[in-house]
This record gives C-alpha cells, structure tokens and sequence, in this order.
C-alpha cells in the first residue's frame, strides 16, 4: 500500500466538505468550491516541514504526519484568503481568488460595484472560516495519541491567535505614517513564521514523541527560517515578476504595508520620494522608479542581508539538530524571483 501524503489527505477532507455542501444549497456549494481552488497550488513546504522533521527524529506516525500537514495547509489557506480580504486583492497564484471569483460572479448578475465588494468580502471571511475549522477538525481526528492530539490543537489554537495578532497589527501598521524596524519585524514574525514554520516544525517533532526541549528549539529555529522567508518574500512583494511569482508587485504599496522594507526605507534620506509612490496605484514605470529608489536607498541591501543573518541562525540550529538542509530549498522563495538590482534611474516627477 502506498504511502499516505499530505496531499492525499487534503483532497479527502475538500471532497468531504463538497458532499455535505451539496447537501445544503448551491451558494454553499459554490463557496466551498471557491475555498477548494485556493488550496491548490503552491510549493506545500508547510506539510513537507512537519514530514522532514517527523522523518528526521525517527518517527514512525505516518498517516497522522499527513493528516496535520493538510491541516497546517488548510491553516495556510485560511489565512491566505483573508489576508486577501484584508488587502483588497482579488487575485492570487496569477488566477482570481475566492473575493474575486464572488466579485466576478455578482457583477455577471448585474450588481454594481458597492454590492459585488460586499458579496467578495462576505465569501472571503466565510471560506477562510470554513478552512479553519476544517484544519482544526483534522487535527482533531488524527490518527495519533489523544495526549499527542491535545497538544497538537493546543500548538494550532497558539498559532491561530499569534497570527491573529500579526495579521491586526500589519493593518495598525499600515495605517501610520511611520513605523519601527523592530515593531514591523515583530508584526512579520507573528504574522508568518509562528504558523508557516514554527508550527509544522513543532508539530512534526510532536508527533515523533520528542522531548519538551527539542521540540522548543525546533519551534525557534523555524522562527528564524520564517523571518527569512518572509523578509525574501517583502521584497519579492516589491521586487518579484509577477508573471514568475503569481504575486502583485505593487499591493504592499498600495496598501502602504509597512513592511520591513518599507521601514528600513522610512531612515533613509530617499523616503520622502518612495513615500510618494504609497498609498496608490502604480504605473509600470513608477513601479520601477520607486524599485530604483529602494535600491540606492539601501533599503533592498539591507533587507537581504537580514534575510541572509536569519538564514544563517536557522540553518546552524537545523545543522546542530541533524536535519538534511534541503528543507531550506523546500521553504524558502528562490532568489530568481528578483528583478535584478539594477533599475532605470527614477524620474524627478515626484520629488
């Protein structure tokens, strides 16, 4: 019999909702199905972290391995769908996105447009609330010890509230002019790596019966591999091709996210021009003025290198703890989704 997988795990649980879906009525089928596609695609390092260190350790709960690596997937796209919400995006992976797709089917039916925000914004909170609770029932059905069950839920009810935190105080952030170094990495390391890396590392370690001690310092180094992915991810929300990374390049301005980025940018003597290209819609070629600014601010420079210092204390905690490094290559975004560094020099038309 062949060897169960996260993957596996996830299509039972969405084929599961869509059954009792279709016993309800056709917009709640419909909205399950919008949740359904948002949980596709993507690298599923998330699930393959809890595998590799569940492996790693010697642990022998396959099945329930893969039942919380769809749970910790679900978790993601929980997120991912009000994160949407949050920001007003309606498209995600290069394709439209649960707001999006209910977006679209309003003003097919003749809605204007207050009417379709509201129905995209009503679908969206409801469909990452269906994946939360469909994450949480995964885990609590999983086919492990009911101690170990426990404090799995436990270890998913933390992260749901750290995340919580993060997600609310991205948006505080966001609404000030300015704001702190350490207050927008403290917003990203609540935001991202308590549930993307901290979680599926402490769960995998849980479920192969670790001790207490291993188990927190794997928890710590995933928090050092998350504050990297999500620094190398800033940029890629700056710097990224879209057409590479299915990611705007131009929401985190518009949206004035203060993300350590933009915050290193707030010290420098360029922000009061890169300020000018917040808050708003960007051209293709203010896209590249304000990247040009960023980059001879010092600002990208920095925010690699920090990336890069994060990087390094992972990957010595991973090195100490015996674990193959290529969970690194698993989690982390590829450099290659960059721009190069170089830019066209930025116009004086908004000095």
């Amino acid at each position: 019999m062949s060897r169960r997988t996260a993957d596996n795990e996830l299509n039972l649980i969405v084929g599961d909702g869509h059954t009792r879906a279709l016993t309800i009525c056709p917009d709640h089928t419909a909205l399950w199905e919008a949740m359904a596609l948002s949980t596709r695609g993507g690298k599923r390092f998330r699930p393959a972290l809890v595998s590799a260190v569940h492996d790693a350790l010697g642990g022998s709960a396959h099945v329930a391995v893969a039942q919380v690596g769809a749970a910790v997937e679900l978790l993601h796209t929980a997120f991912i769908v009000h994160d949407d919400v949050i920001d007003g995006d309606d498209i995600r992976r290069g394709q439209l996105n649960v707001s999006g797709t209910f977006r679209e089917r309003a003003r097919a039916a003749g809605v204007d447009s207050a009417g379709a925000s509201i129905y995209a914004v009503t679908a969206g909170i409801l469909a990452g609330d269906l994946a939360i609770a469909a994450a949480m029932r995964a885990v609590g059905g999983c086919e492990a010890p009911r101690d170990v069950v426990l404090k799995l839920l436990d270890l998913f009810d933390e992260a749901l509230h750290v995340t919580a935190s993060g997600e609310l105080a991205d948006v505080r952030l966001s609404l000030a002019t300015t704001s702190s170094l350490a207050d927008s990495l403290q917003m990203a390391e609540q935001k991202t790596s308590a549930y993307s890396f901290s979680l599926p590392m402490h769960a995998g370690a849980l479920l192969a019966g670790a001790a207490d001690d291993l188990c927190a310092d794997l928890a710590a180094a995933g928090r050092q591999m998350g504050m990297a992915f999500q620094l190398l991810d800033d940029l890629i929300g700056v710097f990224g091709d879209p057409d590479r990374t299915g990611k705007s390049a131009t929401s985190d301005l518009r949206t004035h996210k203060q993300t350590p980025l933009l915050a290193h940018a707030q010290t420098t003597p360029q922000w009061p021009r890169i300020e000018g290209y917040t808050g708003r819609e960007l051209s293709i070629s203010e896209l590249q003025e304000v990247r040009a600014l960023l980059t001879t601010s010092g600002s990208r420079a920095f925010i690699e290198d920090l990336a890069s210092s994060y990087l390094a204390s992972a990957r010595g905690a991973v090195q100490r703890l015996g674990l193959d490094e290529d969970i690194f290559a698993l989690a982390l975004p590829a450099s290659g989704l960059l721009v190069p560094p170089t830019a066209p020099a930025p116009s004086e038309s908004n000095a």
